[in-house]
């Protein structure tokens, strides 16, 4: 008899991977014996090793033919029982339906993005909830979870976090706040010049310092933040992921748009703001509820990808940011 197996299929990215786990962690409690196996893109393997949900984690890049030929004979050897696809693209079905696993559980047409990918699956969930982390939840209990979700709790090398206090403490810096401009879609960032703004008076009322953190590519971002920031002096750092959740655990307060690294630290129970324009945050809010979430009022929702934020995004002020920061700073 085949060992009890799921293989779990979520390649990226940071947010969503967030949101995965509390779906997997629910099957993991149910079947504590089983082997999960997760496969994900590389640069989520430290991601997704620190939720400690997986027996292993497997690592696939779907554009490089020799690794996805890998992945494919690694899928096989294993004779999984089932696969759950909590992605819902071509790329992530396909790989469960070409290694002929028997039980091929997905999202049906109504919640999936890429048209015909549930013809893939053997079941197809027409999920009810309105969270995505929830709806994740929904093929956990397909899969035969007593419960859709359960607690996560992430894993930090107390080392990562020592070097990143000892390098903060030996520049002055003991209280911060994170700002992150940056993220996939500019139509989902509230602009770089009021993140300066909102750091200049930060540091002018409070005395505390803002740090920056950014990825490659949003260098133009972490500029213009500076330029607003008037004599704030907002640090910018950048670095692994692991550096990363050090910085974000170590936060008094994170202030970011919908993008991993603010679903990150509200994983990671840091105070967040949340500043929400054209995505729903009924879908993609707050999952852990480790903050506020600020939007304009009678935003219509939209996934559209655009370059510039969207207007309901210059709604929200300087002032009511930074009111919020100090509520969750007093709270904490």
């Amino acid at each position: 008899m085949p060992e009890l197996g799921f293989l779990v299929v979520r390649l990226g990215s940071l947010g969503d991977i967030v949101h995965t786990f509390p779906a997997v962690a629910a099957l993991r409690k149910t079947f504590p014996e089983a082997r999960i196996i997760w496969l994900t893109h590389p640069r989520w393997e430290f991601l997704v090793e620190s939720a400690c949900l997986a027996a292993e984690v497997w690592t696939l890049e779907p554009r490089n033919l020799p690794s996805v030929r890998a992945a494919l004979s690694r899928i096989r050897k294993f004779r999984f029982e089932t696969a759950i696809d909590y992605q819902g693209l071509w790329k992530s079905a396909a790989l469960p339906f070409l290694t002929r696993i028997p039980r091929r559980i997905g999202f049906s047409s109504a919640t999936i993005r890429e048209y015909g990918v549930p013809i893939l699956y053997t079941d197809r969930v027409h999920v009810k909830s309105r969270h995505i982390a929830d709806q994740n939840g929904e093929l956990s209990l397909r899969a035969g979870s007593r419960q859709g979700t359960a607690p996560v709790r992430l894993r930090i090398d107390p080392a990562e976090i020592e070097k990143m206090q000892s390098g903060l403490h030996a520049r002055g810096i003991r209280e911060y706040v994170v700002l992150s401009p940056g993220g996939g879609w500019r139509s989902k960032c509230w602009p770089a010049e009021r993140y300066g703004a909102l750091a200049k008076r930060l540091w002018s009322e409070t005395g505390v310092r803002s740090l920056i953190n950014f990825a490659p590519g949003e260098e133009g971002l972490v500029e213009a933040t500076v330029a607003a920031s008037g004599g704030a002096r907002p640090m910018p750092l950048t670095g692994s992921l692991g550096q990363m959740m050090a910085l974000l655990r170590g936060a008094s307060c994170v202030i970011a748009g919908d993008t991993g690294p603010l679903h990150l630290a509200d994983a990671l129970d840091t105070p967040v703001v949340a500043l929400f324009g054209p995505t729903d945050p009924a879908r993609n809010g707050l999952y852990f509820k480790s903050g506020v979430e600020l939007r304009a009022p009678n935003v219509e929702s939209t996934y559209k990808r655009q370059d510039q934020p969207h207007p309901s995004l210059l709604q929200l002020s300087v002032d009511e940011v930074f009111e919020a920061v100090q509520r969750l700073r007093v709270r904490a």
